[in-house]
């Protein structure tokens, strides 16, 4: 396999950040020792030639075409700094060999990283394309979602603590008017703690269920008169506020969607293949 193909695509698929690192050696032999005929008959136009080597205009096209993709902008302008570019990394990639840096085992070990991450994107790419998530999929996994998520959501704060007793003793103290914020400040172990245990407005399908079961029992300005037990730990929960909840209409948010199904879908392809893998 050509060395500069493979890091081609490599820049491809780490968003053209590393361009100028480039190589177009290749594994066992230079490409210096083609010639702009030679690649001009064999695999089409050519974009550049640097110092004898042709670098094929089907090349700079994958990088463009990868920039749209990524919804960049491509004009004049920017695909003048991409042949820019190419040309910089043909040219220190022509260094590189004559400094026999091809042959470093780092270097080899690196180029071996890089083709079995672009087979693996690339399987995902070609899976994801021949099983397209459907419109009516992405709907009723829209209409789902919206019905696990309620029609309400609920401004809310909420103490963290290791075990029930804990909970108790500060609800003890909520029962005799102490602040809840402080609280939370004081003896909560939850990231929220800093702000008095706020969680800001939340909708029920984002929360786990013991939590959020509660959560919607609750009236404006009550708090657990009991401790909620979750895989967190114990909870004392308040609600400061309860409005209707705005959900997004199906098409401003189905392109996400797909995305999260796709992202889904290719985690249970990797589960099952892993499980049907032999790993010693």
């Amino acid at each position: 396999m050509h060395l500069k193909k493979i890091v081609i695509a490599t820049v491809c698929a780490m968003s053209l950040t590393a361009l100028t690192g480039c190589n177009a050696a290749e594994d066992n032999k230079s490409t210096a020792t083609k010639t702009p005929a030679q690649t001009t008959a064999g695999s089409g136009k050519v974009m550049a030639v640097v110092n004898g080597t042709p670098i094929p205009q089907a090349e700079f096209d994958m990088v463009k075409q990868d920039r749209a993709a990524q919804g960049q902008p491509v004009n004049d302008q920017t695909a003048a700094a991409l042949r820019d570019s190419l040309i910089n990394a043909e040219i220190l990639a022509q260094q590189a060999e004559k400094s026999g840096l091809n042959n470093d085992p780092n270097f080899k070990l690196r180029l071996q990283l890089a083709k079995t991450q672009m087979l693996a994107q690339t399987y995902i790419a070609n899976y994801i394309k021949a099983h397209p998530i459907s419109e009516s999929a992405m709907k009723a996994e829209y209409d789902r979602v919206k019905a696990m998520m309620g029609t309400k959501e609920y401004k809310v704060r909420h103490i963290l603590v290791d075990n029930e007793a804990e909970a108790k003793n500060i609800i003890a103290q909520l029962n005799k008017k102490a602040s809840f914020a402080e609280l939370a400040k004081k003896d909560s172990k939850d990231s929220s703690a800093a702000n008095g245990g706020e969680l800001g407005w939340v909708a029920p399908g984002n929360l786990v269920k013991e939590f959020a079961d509660e959560m919607t029992q609750l009236k404006k300005g009550e708090y657990t008169k009991t401790p909620i037990h979750t895989k967190f730990g114990w909870h004392i929960i308040q609600v400061e506020d309860i409005r209707d909840l705005k959900f997004p209409p199906y098409d401003q948010v189905k392109d996400q969607l797909r995305t999260d199904m796709e992202q889904q879908m290719v985690k249970k392809l990797v589960t099952e293949l892993r499980a049907n893998a032999k790993v010693q």
